[in-house]
């Protein structure tokens, strides 16, 4: 018997669907099973997504647009806040949809009638563009701590913005951590 990370380590994605036809759900289970992946978790309603999200941890959701309590588009905003990319899957490809998944943080579309062939490329790439997108942001912000950091040592001690990072630089060095950890430390102290 295999046990349970060895069975997620060999799961291509561990996937929640948000829809409520049944067709269509049954469409993406035989898909999503024969391309390695895994559903963890399935919800019918927009109300019920963010708990279904919060208990089963997927990797990546993909959510109807029109659900009977509410629009898919706004269950999906409130995932991807929830930092879980999303994937909508839908018929309807009109300009106004796609600026509102654009806008809610949507990762990509599968329309429907669902071609097994375009759902692993489009979870693949959706998966990897939200780590790109995450992974950009932490940059982001570890460099506006940085810059803090350097602004402080630059009013504290009369330095110049190259003097204030190199000091950064050499006191990671010296204490082997990372240069935002040490800003952070700066910054606190």
């Amino acid at each position: 018997m295999r046990t349970q990370e060895a069975a997620h380590s060999s799961t291509r994605w561990r996937v929640a669907i948000v829809d409520d036809h049944e067709r269509s759900r049954l469409e993406l289970r035989s898909a999503i099973l024969t391309a390695g992946g895994e559903i963890v978790g399935e919800s019918l309603r927009c109300r019920d997504t963010l708990a279904m999200i919060r208990q089963t941890s997927p990797d990546i959701v993909v959510c109807a647009v029109g659900l009977p309590d509410g629009d898919g588009v706004q269950a999906a905003a409130q995932v991807t806040h929830a930092d879980c990319p999303v994937v909508l899957f839908t018929s309807h490809t009109d300009e106004a949809l796609v600026e509102r998944a654009r806008t809610a943080g949507v990762m990509g579309f599968l329309l429907k009638p669902l071609r097994t062939a375009a759902l692993a490329p489009a979870l693949d790439l959706a998966i990897a563009r939200f780590q790109e997108a995450r992974q950009l942001k932490q940059t982001l912000e570890e460099r506006k701590v940085i810059e803090r950091a350097k602004g402080a040592l630059m009013a504290r001690f009369g330095l110049t913005e190259d003097e204030a990072f190199r000091r950064l630089r050499r006191a990671a060095m010296d204490n082997r951590r990372p240069m935002v950890d040490i800003a952070k430390a700066l910054l606190a102290s």
